[in-house]
């Protein structure tokens, strides 16, 4: 079922689609040395294989798991050989290349360099981390996203003609969410679920119940409507702090295949929407949730984003950021022509001075307190109050130091050479 042209990979259009760079290096024959960076079953391999079939070059494979530095000395030794004797040079696809040690890896450096060989390295790992510095500057490096449930779909559908049977929407549809992206366990899951419809005889028809004894999780069953109803009742009992029903509906949208980088995306909003400056540390906590879910994957990183749940839903809360926004925004399009007062533009060009821009500026850092009485805003604007710190969590330390800064004392005088260092920043 591999590919057999370029045309017949799904995904990755960013990199394959027509006119765009590793396609038109492919197309051209005029590809050097590359490192292939991406997700489990996103197509490094077949890729590479595409890459020998489009070439005029020999193509040998060495799998960092297993190969020694033995193996890829006999490789640049073929490749001597082959470009002395046919003049023909040599790809070199290089599973696993983030297992090679440093050792194996500066064994490849002479002949990448000289061009003897056309490394096509393939990697899980972030390579800045795991290959060599010198190789990785003299190779170019490609990122392949995971498929989207579109492109799994897709790739289901052929396999179906492959097995001669078919399959309900529900059924791949489940299938793709469980994959995660990742198009050789979708097929395996696939034949899987076939196997178990064949039981059942001709017609072969894969069922919802087939996808999910394939996949070991129950389905949505629901409509649109009801999906977002279930984000709602998760999102809403985070917001009310309860943490063992938020737990319950993270619980309900991973067995039954939510996309877990979406249930991600709605913590991050939450952490910033719902707790906000009360505990500032909650954005924080749901971005790294939410970064573990792309690095890990399931089912590793329920853990990461249930201790994210935990700590949202037993944190302080606050709208106040929410709320403040919209009243600034609310200004910022509706109240005059919000003109930069004059000593808060820019004054590091010439000329700048003798049009009054930064002349008054007051620079914090010379104040022992470290900021100063001065006037950041519009005319217009300028008495309206848009944040206002709640008296929960962090909100309250906050409230205190808005409050120290409400009625400051008079600013201490500048001397003549404060004012000049003054001038010089702008």
């Amino acid at each position: 079922m591999r590919p057999q042209r370029l045309d017949d990979i799904v995904g990755q259009d960013h990199l394959l689609g027509p006119g765009k760079p590793l396609r038109t290096l492919i197309e051209a024959d005029r590809l050097s040395s590359v490192i292939l960076w991406g997700p489990p079953g996103t197509g490094k391999t077949t890729l590479a294989q595409l890459i020998a079939r489009s070439s005029e070059k020999a193509f040998e494979q060495l799998s960092a798991v297993t190969a020694t530095v033995k193996d890829v000395r006999e490789v640049i030794a073929a490749a001597e050989m082959r470009l002395g004797t046919k003049e023909q040079g040599t790809i070199l696809f290089l599973d696993e290349v983030h297992r090679f040690n440093k050792a194996q890896q500066d064994a490849l450096l002479p002949s990448t360099e000289s061009g003897l060989l056309v490394l096509i390295g393939a990697t899980t790992e972030n390579p800045f981390f795991e290959v060599n510095p010198p190789l990785l500057s003299r190779s170019t490096l490609f990122r392949l996203d995971a498929l989207d449930d579109e492109a799994i779909v897709t790739l289901l559908r052929r396999g179906l003609t492959f097995e001669d049977a078919t399959a309900t929407e529900d059924a791949l549809a489940h299938v793709a969410s469980r994959a995660a992206g990742d198009a050789r366990h979708a097929l395996t899951l696939l034949e899987v679920a076939v196997a178990l419809a064949a039981a059942r005889g001709t017609p072969i028809v894969v069922g919802i119940e087939d996808a999910e004894n394939a996949a070991n999780a129950k389905a949505l069953r629901h409509g649109r409507d009801a999906h977002y109803d279930l984000i709602s009742a998760f999102i809403k009992s985070i917001r009310g702090s309860d943490v063992d029903a938020s737990l319950y509906w993270l619980a309900r949208m991973l067995d039954a295949g939510e996309d877990a980088r979406f249930i991600a995306r709605r913590l991050v909003i939450l952490a910033s929407e719902d707790v906000g400056m009360a505990d500032p540390m909650s954005l924080v906590v749901a971005d790294s949730a939410a970064r573990a879910v792309e690095f890990v994957g399931l089912p590793e990183a329920q853990l990461n984003l249930a201790q994210a749940v935990v700590h949202l839903a037993t944190a302080p809360k606050s709208n106040r950021v929410t709320m403040a926004l919209g009243r600034a925004q609310a200004d910022a399009r509706g109240a005059g022509r919000g003109e930069v007062p004059m000593h808060l533009r820019d004054a590091h060009y010439k000329g700048a001075r003798t049009l009054g821009h930064g002349v008054g500026y007051e620079y914090p850092h010379d104040d022992p307190a470290g900021w100063v009485v001065q006037e950041y805003r519009p005319a217009e604007v300028r008495d309206n109050v848009y944040y206002e710190p709640s008296p929960h969590g962090h909100e309250q330390e906050i409230a205190r130091t808005m409050t120290t800064r409400s009625a400051p004392a008079p600013a201490p005088a500048v001397s003549k050479n404060e004012q000049a260092g003054d001038d010089e920043r702008g």
